[in-house]
C-alpha cells in the first residue's frame, strides 16, 4: 500500500528575518504562531505536517447470517487462512494479504495489510467469498425441503462455500490424502512458503501462492524431505501434467468451470493422485460446481442416517458413492454441495458441542471421537 502524499503548496516569499532576540527576551512566553492562511479562501490552512495514511477496518456489508468466519475457514475448505485474533482470520488471495473479523454485532469487516491495488483486493475478496450467492436464500429453500436442516441452520448460520483459485485448491487437496489436519497444514505452509512473502500477521508469515512455474522447480525428493511422503510424487506429477497443457495449467483448470460436473470430475481424475472424492472437493470449492458432493465414510454415515436409511450397514462402493451424491442433489437441488457442507460441519465434534442434545445421541458421540483425529474437513478421513 502506498501512503498518500500531501498536495503541493505554492511557494510564498519568505519575510525578512527578525532581529536576534536578547537573552532577556528569550525568557518571555510568546503566543503560538497562527497557521499560515491558504491562498484560496475555501481551502484549509496550510500545515507543516504531512498527512498520514491510516489503514482501517472496512465493513464488508455481510452479516453473520451470510458469513460465519469460524464455520467457514477452519472447517477444511482451505488450509491457508490462520486465526490471528478473536473471531479474526488472515490469509492471501493472489497478491493481496487481508484479514477478516466479526464486529460486535456479528457483521464482517476486512483489513488490507498489503496489496498492489486496494480496489483489486476488494474485488478479489468478494469473488473468493462467493458473495454473488445469497446464503440466506439458499438456506430458506433447503429448510423448506428438510426440517432437520431448518433446525440446524438456527444454530450454525453463515457456513459459506468459498471460491478458491483452482491451482491453490488442487495442491491443498493433494496434500490431504490419508492425512490429518496438522500434517496437511504443515505441508500447505511449506508449499506456500515458496511464493512471494507478503507480510506477517499475528505471528504467522503469509505468502502469495506459488505459480506452477515455481512449483515445477521443486523436486520430488525435496518434498519427501519436507515430510510429504508418497504425496510428493502426486504433486510433482500433477504440476508436470499441468505445465504441459497448451494454454497453461492454470487456464486449463479455470476452463473446467464451464463444463458439466461429470466432465470436470473426469478431467481432474486424469491428474496424478486425484480420485473422485478429491476431484469433487476441488470442483465444489474452486470450479463453481455447486452440486458436487465429496463422498467419504463420514458423508456416507450422514446419508444413510438421514437420506438413504435403507442402505445402513452396507459397504460403501463407488456405485453407492454415486447414489449418495444423487440423493443429496435430489433433496437439495443445484446447490446441494452447499447443503452437504453445512450437514458435514454440524456433524463435527467441535460443532456438536454447540447444538442441543436432541441432535445427537451417545452412539454418535463415540463414533465422532473415533473419526475426529482424521476427519477435519469436507474430505472426511482423507482416505
Amino acid at each position: 500500500m502506498h501512503s498518500l502524499k500531501p498536495p503541493l503548496a505554492m511557494k510564498r516569499p519568505r519575510p525578512p528575518s527578525p532581529p536576534p532576540l536578547s537573552p532577556a527576551s528569550t525568557k518571555q512566553t510568546s503566543p503560538p504562531p497562527r497557521p499560515l492562511k491558504s491562498l484560496h479562501p475555501n481551502t484549509p490552512p496550510i500545515s507543516s505536517k504531512k498527512p498520514k495514511s491510516h489503514p482501517k477496518w472496512v465493513p464488508l456489508n455481510l452479516s453473520q447470517t451470510e458469513l460465519s468466519l469460524p464455520l467457514t475457514f477452519p472447517t477444511g475448505q482451505t488450509f491457508r487462512w490462520k486465526q490471528t485474533g478473536p473471531l479474526q482470520y488472515t490469509g492471501t488471495i493472489g497478491p493481496h494479504l487481508l484479514s477478516l473479523k466479526h464486529l460486535q454485532n456479528g457483521d464482517v469487516s476486512y483489513f488490507i495489510h498489503f496489496t498492489p491495488s486496494e480496489s483489486a483486493a476488494k474485488l478479489a475478496l468478494l469473488d473468493f467469498l462467493n458473495v454473488s450467492i445469497s446464503l440466506a436464500n439458499l438456506w430458506e429453500v433447503f429448510s423448506e425441503n428438510d426440517s432437520r436442516f431448518a433446525e440446524l441452520a438456527k444454530y450454525l448460520k453463515g457456513a459459506r462455500v468459498l471460491r478458491q483459485d483452482p491451482v491453490e485448491c488442487l495442491v491443498q487437496f493433494l496434500c490431504s490424502s490419508n492425512n490429518n489436519i496438522g500434517r496437511i497444514t504443515k505441508m500447505v505452509d511449506f508449499i506456500s512458503s515458496l511464493g512471494t512473502h507478503l507480510g506477517s500477521v499475528g505471528g504467522f508469515d503469509f505468502h502469495e501462492f506459488p505459480s506452477l512455474e515455481r512449483l515445477s522447480a521443486v523436486s520430488e525428493e525435496e518434498l519427501r524431505q519436507a515430510g510429504f511422503g508418497y504425496r510428493a510424487k502426486y504433486i510433482t506429477g500433477t504440476v508436470d501434467v499441468l505445465q504441459s497443457k497448451p494454454d497453461g495449467g492454470a487456464q486449463w483448470l479455470l476452463s473446467l468451470r464451464k463444463l458439466d460436473l461429470q466432465e470436470a470430475i473426469d478431467a481432474l481424475c486424469s491428474l496424478p493422485g486425484v480420485g473422485p472424492k478429491v476431484a469433487a472437493c476441488i470442483a465444489l470449492f474452486s470450479l463453481d460446481q455447486h452440486h458436487a458432493i465429496p463422498v467419504d465414510t463420514h458423508v456416507w454415515q450422514i446419508a444413510t442416517k438421514y437420506l438413504l436409511p435403507e442402505l445402513a450397514g452396507a459397504r460403501l462402493t463407488p456405485k453407492l458413492c454415486s447414489r449418495v451424491a444423487e440423493a443429496f442433489v435430489s433433496k437439495y437441488g443445484e446447490y446441494a454441495g452447499w447443503a452437504q457442507t453445512l450437514l458435514f460441519i454440524a456433524d463435527l465434534p467441535s460443532q456438536k458441542a454447540l447444538l442441543p442434545s436432541h441432535f445427537w445421541d451417545i452412539k454418535e458421540k463415540k463414533s465422532a471421537k473415533i473419526e475426529d483425529s482424521n476427519s477435519c474437513n469436507i474430505d472426511g478421513n482423507y482416505s
